[in-house]
């Protein structure tokens, strides 16, 4: 690894800035809204089995390419090629990852923007002001103020680099955000109506895991809370020491993010519950939820109005974990694009970085514009279409044309029995047929 780009300082650093990139909105506002929509518990235990027996061995295969190219996600693929047919694809699929991720943070930092807006309205309330209705009214100039705000928080961290910028940011945040998700959860669960909540969140009917709507919305879930699909994986996985073992760091981080998407479900859902019982309306009489993607900013700010000052307290450390979800993804979404211009193009880091970022503004500023259909535009763009389109490639990529002898070679260094173990009996095959097969065959039929 050259010294030049840095990289993780300890185990520990790379699994807080991984699971950071994966721990996110997606995890904390998508999940349980995903959840709410689809059938509660079934869709939970869909999302499970997905997650580890189809987004785990793409993850796996992103990190592995990473590794083994040291580098951007477009040259550590081109390093595997061999022909230049076989570089011209690993340019579009590692470019394309590098697209998608620009375009998530550039809606990202929109989402990222109301949560910050909303973390003030309480501290405004307890000082008095006036304006505090103002920070959670929509308006353009709230929006851009926000987003502005978060792109360049972004973009503070980028700069600093790897070890002191992504790793040690990450270690701070992600201890937090445990703390606070864990202590609201406790809260809201002592609450009348939460039962409720609980029941339909662990109890799943069965009928209703095999209908399509929910198999997408599952399998895209896995995919966007785990960044994959979007060149992430790649450049944290170029930046890991050669002596790790990449097996069990790839399970640590999966487990990591499938469990604090199951601890958001056990507060949001059971908050959403507990706000019913106290007279909020959150299902339409044909059972379907009524706040949608809303849910954050319509079912939980009224109930956090119902418990009075207390409710204020809940509501900031809310929005402030929210905040911190955003911050741990967003650092990592701008790091590709820039390791990409730091790398191929040789722009020192904090050019390249402040350039980037203002661009990935612009777009956000066209976003806020015009956000009655470009922001589930571009969000539906990158992440039901990009994100397993990408993630596809990569596996066909370590499949069928990364040697299977370099790829065992590689994750050797890092765990001598693999030869041995059953993640190699199955994992190879896996890559090469399953994954391809199920994702191609979910994202035609989501057509």
């Amino acid at each position: 690894m050259s010294v030049s780009r840095g990289g993780f300082s300890s185990r520990i650093g790379f699994i807080m800035a991984a699971a950071g990139s994966a721990v996110g909105l997606g995890n904390i506002w998508g999940f349980p809204t995903q959840t709410a929509s689809n059938g509660g518990a079934a869709f939970v235990l869909v999302y499970l089995v997905l997650a580890f027996f189809l987004a785990y061995p793409a993850f796996m295969a992103e990190l592995l390419i990473g590794r083994f190219g040291q580098a951007n996600a477009v040259t550590s693929m081109q390093k595997m090629s061999r022909t230049a047919a076989q570089k011209k694809f690993a340019f579009f699929v590692g470019f394309g990852g590098i697209i998608c991720a620009a375009l998530i943070l550039s809606f990202y930092g929109v989402f990222a923007g109301w949560m910050m807006s909303f973390a003030i309205e309480p501290i405004a309330i307890l000082l008095g002001s006036d304006s505090a209705q103002w920070f959670v009214s929509q308006s353009i100039f709230r929006n851009l103020l926000f987003t502005t705000l978060f792109m360049f928080l972004t973009i503070f961290i980028i700069r600093s680099g790897v070890e002191n910028g992504i790793e040690k940011w990450s270690k701070r945040l992600m201890p937090v955000l445990i703390v606070l998700l864990v202590s609201l959860i406790i809260y809201v669960v002592t609450l009348d109506g939460a039962a409720e909540g609980l029941n339909a969140y662990l109890n799943p009917d069965f009928s209703r895991i095999f209908e399509p709507d929910l198999l997408i919305s599952a399998m895209g879930q896995a995919f966007f809370s785990l960044s994959l699909g979007t060149s992430v994986m790649i450049i944290y996985g170029s930046y890991i020491s050669k002596e790790e073992n990449l097996v069990t760091l790839g399970a640590q981080v999966t487990l990591i993010d499938v469990s604090i998407a199951f601890l958001a479900g056990l507060l949001v859902i059971p908050a959403m519950y507990v706000a019913q019982a106290q007279g909020v309306v959150i299902f339409a009489e044909d059972g379907s939820l009524i706040s949608g993607s809303s849910l954050i900013f319509t079912v939980l700010p009224a109930l956090f109005d119902s418990m009075g000052s207390m409710g204020l307290f809940v509501g900031f450390a809310f929005f402030i974990l929210m905040s911190i979800a955003a911050l741990t993804s967003s650092i990592s979404m701008l790091e590709g694009p820039v390791s990409y211009a730091v790398e191929r193009h040789d722009m020192p880091r904090s050019k390249a970085t402040l350039l980037i970022g203002l661009g990935i503004l612009v777009l956000s500023t066209i976003i806020v514009l015009n956000i009655s259909f470009m922001l589930d535009f571009v969000a539906t763009l990158a992440t039901q279409y990009g994100q397993p389109i990408i993630a596809m490639l990569c596996c066909i990529f370590v499949g069928w044309i990364w040697h299977r002898n370099e790829i065992l070679t590689e994750i050797k260094k890092g765990y001598g029995e693999v030869e041995n173990s059953l993640f190699w009996k199955i994992w190879p095959i896996y890559t090469k047929f399953i994954c391809p097969t199920a994702i191609g065959v979910v994202f035609i039929h989501s057509l």
